[in-house]
């Protein structure tokens, strides 16, 4: 027996926080009655409904994919372009990515059916790390990384690296190579502050999340994550918010 709301945000219906909430308001049926108590348990043999829709219940399961550059971090393009689950074709389950990396930027991204587990760590108070190495066009000065582990305000949002370093340069071809860490995750982050900067983005992978890393893999593998990696990223997002 599990609490009805962890149920709906395992299921992917809203956070936990937010399913409560649809509880609270009588949006939320279990076996054709109205519930409103938090404190509801239910089994997997219970039929559960929010707002007239049944809802759904898969076991979980997590992966980790080497996505590629030119591919939609969602399950459907309206345009028709690839798409990351277009690489897991084999999977029965309704996958959706944890978070998202960029139309043209590569590297590690986790898809799962479990929206406690993608909300919990796509929330910046949990602290994830996500490494990136960039390629840049131009070299960024000093005073350039110290502004992007300072942050700065681009377009009403503040943008921070919590850690930027210069791994190697190229005079000749005025570029550099840079790793970069994130805990926020806003959209085309690293690329706005580079932008900011005046020193563009060549190319962007990103290279670990947390302690995932993309060994052994080539762009469009994938894999499914060990059940002792799925509970130590569990454990790891808890860490983080004592």
């Amino acid at each position: 027996m599990e609490r009805l709301q962890k149920v709906m945000a395992q299921a992917g219906v809203a956070s936990r926080r937010k399913s409560e909430e649809l509880i609270r308001r009588g949006r939320v049926k279990v076996n054709d009655e109205t519930i409103t108590e938090l404190g509801t348990k239910v089994s997997p043999q219970d039929e559960i409904e929010v707002d007239g829709v049944p809802l759904e219940r898969e076991a979980p399961v997590y992966y980790l994919l080497y996505k590629p550059r030119g591919v939609i971090s969602s399950v459907k393009d309206d345009r028709g372009r690839k798409v990351v689950t277009d690489y897991l074709p084999e999977i029965q389950e309704r996958l959706f990515p944890i978070g998202r990396l960029d139309y043209d930027t590569s590297g590690l991204l986790l898809l799962t059916n479990d929206g406690s587990f993608a909300n919990k760590l796509m929330h910046p108070k949990h602290k994830i790390d996500k490494v990136y190495v960039i390629k840049s066009r131009g070299i960024p000065s000093k005073e350039h990384m110290k502004q992007l582990r300072k942050g700065m305000e681009v377009d009403g949002e503040f943008l921070k690296a919590e850690s930027a370093h210069i791994l190697s340069t190229d005079g000749k071809k005025n570029s550099a190579i840079i790793e970069i860490t994130l805990h926020q995750g806003k959209n085309r982050q690293i690329r706005k502050m580079f932008d900011a900067l005046g020193v563009p983005v060549d190319k962007l992978k990103r290279e670990r999340y947390g302690f995932l890393d993309l060994h052994g893999l080539n762009a469009g593998d994938s894999r499914p994550l060990k059940p002792h990696e799925v509970k130590q990223l569990r454990q790891l997002a808890d860490e983080n918010v004592k």
